[in-house]
């Protein structure tokens, strides 16, 4: 018997980019495979920052009106921080539950899934559940609550009623790291009935095989060795500022050259920024490119093609680890990471027999890291992930790790 799940989430397509609409997009493509039928209820396109033409879906998309009020209803770039608590879309939460009641009473769903971090959709699923009584899972893609976030104090308040209402009245509260699972059991040590469950991020196993199967990137014609960071890089939980040290000094003893290494900065988000900070270091703009966004499948592919791939974690990130790097050890290439040795991220590098590692604060750890690295990779022995692991982190099974945990809370809830 197929059952349905309502999934409330601000991020689907045809919205561009993100890793929380991947997350997304890949359960509702995948859950009808163990018996659960998706709905989803997103936002009206316009709230969207940019977004495609929407194309018909294999599933239901419902959406409902939404105004993003930093763009929509600021004047001169400013608004009362008021009417954008516990985020920008609050305009969702009435329609949205309009929508959602009407969905459940023609549809009638089995669950209601929202997914974090538009704190909004915690909003929407936390009412609809009060008012049907149907079991509601709170899935968190990042902390609602950490060491300095979120740090308007109004806000933080917020979070923290919104976090301890799922963990109080929702059925499960999903996270996607080991360290979030703990954080979480540390604030509600009480609560020993709630069911808190870990389902990591992941990759599309379709999109590589989409990529492997269309033209191949051309070979390196012994060019300088590509070493890639593909995706935004934040200025202070990703900040490269010490790399960019590293670099230079480096680049002063005559260990590194604009011939030997070519460091590609993919979609950073923050170019200007970088640049300021790369403008720093004399001759250093030789080495480092800053590179335009690619559709999904074209930065699929030149990240399979990179010589080496380049990851940035800072220990403020220990609980979290970047989505990208399940796509990065899909990739079966080279991965340098410059995290901390105590974080999630490098924990799951370590199961996967990668040492190439060195703190992101640390400039001698990571020149030293940086030409070690580079020897592996001209001898061909850099490590890479086993297939093992790397298949029991496709995006199929971890849908397979959401209905299982559906089926469950279904089978309690059952009379």
């Amino acid at each position: 018997m197929v059952k349905r799940v309502l999934m409330i989430a601000y991020h689907y397509p045809p919205i561009r980019g993100g890793s929380g609409m991947l997350r997304t997009l890949a359960f509702t493509q995948y859950l009808p495979r163990f018996g659960w039928q998706p709905i989803v209820l997103s936002v009206s396109l316009n709230a969207y920052p940019v977004h495609g033409a929407e194309e018909a879906a294999p599933i239901q998309v419902h959406r409902s009106f939404a105004l993003d009020i930093s763009r929509q209803l600021a004047i001169r770039g400013r608004y009362p921080s008021i009417l954008a608590q516990p985020d920008r879309w609050i305009s969702w939460w009435p329609g949205a539950v309009c929508a959602g009641l009407r969905l459940i009473r023609e549809q009638r769903p089995d669950l209601i899934w929202s997914t974090y971090p538009i704190a909004t959709a915690h909003l929407i699923g936390l009412t609809l559940h009060r008012m049907t009584g149907l079991p509601w899972i709170a899935d968190q893609r990042d902390p609602m609550l950490d060491t300095d976030y979120p740090p308007d104090p109004r806000r933080r308040r917020i979070h923290q009623w919104i976090e301890r209402q799922a963990m109080q009245r929702g059925a499960a509260v999903v996270c996607t790291t080991p360290g979030a699972v703990r954080d979480l059991n540390q604030r509600y040590p009480g609560d020993s009935r709630k069911q808190i469950a870990l389902i990591e991020n992941g990759y599309d196993e379709a999109c590589f095989i989409a990529t492997e199967r269309a033209k191949p990137a051309a070979a390196s014609s012994g060019g300088p060795f590509r070493l890639l960071h593909s995706g935004v890089i934040y200025p202070s939980e990703r900040d490269p500022s010490t790399l960019f040290a590293a670099l230079a000094r480096l680049q002063a003893e005559g260990a590194i050259s604009p011939s030997s290494l070519r460091l590609v900065l993919r979609a950073s988000s923050h170019d200007d920024h970088l640049s300021t900070l790369v403008n720093q270091h004399r001759g250093l703009a030789n080495i480092i490119e800053f590179s335009p966004p690619l559709p999904y499948l074209e930065a699929l592919a030149e990240i399979q093609h990179a010589d080496g791939l380049l990851l940035l974690q800072a220990a403020n990130c220990n609980n979290q680890i970047p989505a990208k790097l399940y796509e990065y050890l899909r990739s079966r290439r080279p991965i340098l990471a410059l995290t901390h040795p105590d974080g999630d991220t490098a924990a799951l590098l370590r199961r996967a027999g990668i040492d190439t590692m060195a703190p992101l604060d640390q400039a001698s750890s990571i020149a030293h890291a940086l030409l070690r690295f580079l020897r592996q990779c001209q001898k061909n022995q850099a490590p890479v992930a086993p297939s093992s692991l790397i298949a029991g982190h496709s995006r199929l099974a971890r849908s397979q790790e959401l209905a299982q945990l559906m089926d469950r809370i279904c089978l309690k809830e059952s009379p």
